[in-house]
């Protein structure tokens, strides 16, 4: 019997070595893997996808009632104001003047360029803009001027003219300038002192206020001949300016302006000095007439650049004294 199973047991190095396959397959470990399976219906609110979504929202609604509370708090004026800053230029039918070689062979606009700006800039605007004058633009005589092609942009005429809407300031000015008006035409219409001089009083509305000019001609002259000391019958004129200027706040800009004709060569005077000394002339007469010093705000002189016939440099009509009484 023992023959057998000595026989089914084996040789001793198979034994040892199914012993030692049965030990090592004690030791192998056991491996676990659990699937879990989400349930579509609860497990996605546990994402981060509507938080997104809802900052999105929170961000557009803010900015939504903080625009509507700006459009609340501001008036027509300043909301007109803010829509002509940002109109394109290419809205205001604006011709662009020749800088940075927009006629040339790189044609572009300059962003400089005076021509380019919407219009000009009005001291009752919210946004203050104000235009570069200094080696920026073109002179202010040359081309077309700018405000004629911007049809767009505001009217020249008295603001508040014709919608009948305005500031508090801008509606006195317009009376004040429609009374001054009246009131110095009526002067020289029914005084005989000034028949023969009445129609050298020019009064025009302009984008800066009300501008009253004296001009000269061949038999009537402000002041005399390369000076500037005024003339008799100029100085009766310009006291009844005065008087009407007298009761307004309105600050005040004068101007002088020359004919072509030039001092001789030898002379240490021009017509820009000229020009200058006939403006400040104007003034210190104003001041003895009884207008305040600090109303004054621009004393210049032009020279003849700025004729009056631009077709007759030497016409004496280009003489003349220009009195803006300025928009408050």
């Amino acid at each position: 019997m023992a023959e057998p199973d000595k026989a089914a047991a084996g040789t001793p190095e198979e034994v040892a070595a199914a012993e030692a396959a049965a030990a090592a397959e004690a030791l192998r470990p056991i491996i676990i893997v659990k699937k879990i399976i989400a349930d579509d219906g609860h497990a996605g609110a546990h994402g981060g996808a509507w938080k997104i979504a809802l900052a999105d929202m929170m961000t557009a609604m803010m900015a939504f009632f903080l625009l509507m509370w700006l459009l609340g708090a501001s008036n027509e004026d300043k909301r007109k104001s803010v829509a002509d800053y940002f109109r394109p230029a290419s809205h205001s039918q604006i011709a662009f003047g020749e800088l940075a070689g927009s006629n040339g062979l790189f044609g572009g606009k300059s962003i400089i360029d005076t021509d380019g700006f919407p219009f000009t800039a009005k001291q009752t605007a919210m946004l203050e803009r104000l235009t570069p004058q200094a080696q920026g633009g073109p002179a202010e005589s040359f081309g077309s001027s700018k405000e004629e092609n911007n049809k767009d942009g505001p009217s020249e005429q008295d603001p508040g003219k014709e919608s009948g809407t305005g500031t508090p300031s801008q509606k006195q000015d317009k009376e004040n300038f429609d009374k001054l008006e009246k009131e110095i035409k009526q002067k020289l219409s029914e005084s005989k002192q000034f028949e023969k001089i009445k129609d050298q009083v020019s009064i025009t509305r302009e984008k800066e206020g009300l501008r009253i000019e004296v001009i000269d001609k061949a038999d009537f002259a402000m002041y005399g001949s390369g000076g500037a000391e005024m003339g008799a019958k100029a100085a009766a004129l310009m006291a009844e300016v005065a008087k009407s200027l007298k009761p307004l706040p309105n600050k005040l800009a004068i101007r002088g302006h020359t004919d072509s004709t030039g001092f001789p060569p030898e002379s240490m005077r021009n017509n820009w000095s000229l020009s200058t000394e006939r403006a400040d002339a104007t003034r210190q007469f104003m001041q003895s007439q009884g207008i305040s010093a600090n109303r004054f705000t621009r004393i210049e002189g032009v020279a003849d650049t700025n004729p009056n016939v631009p077709g007759n440099p030497a016409d004496p009509r280009n003489r003349r004294v220009s009195i803006t009484v300025l928009n408050q």
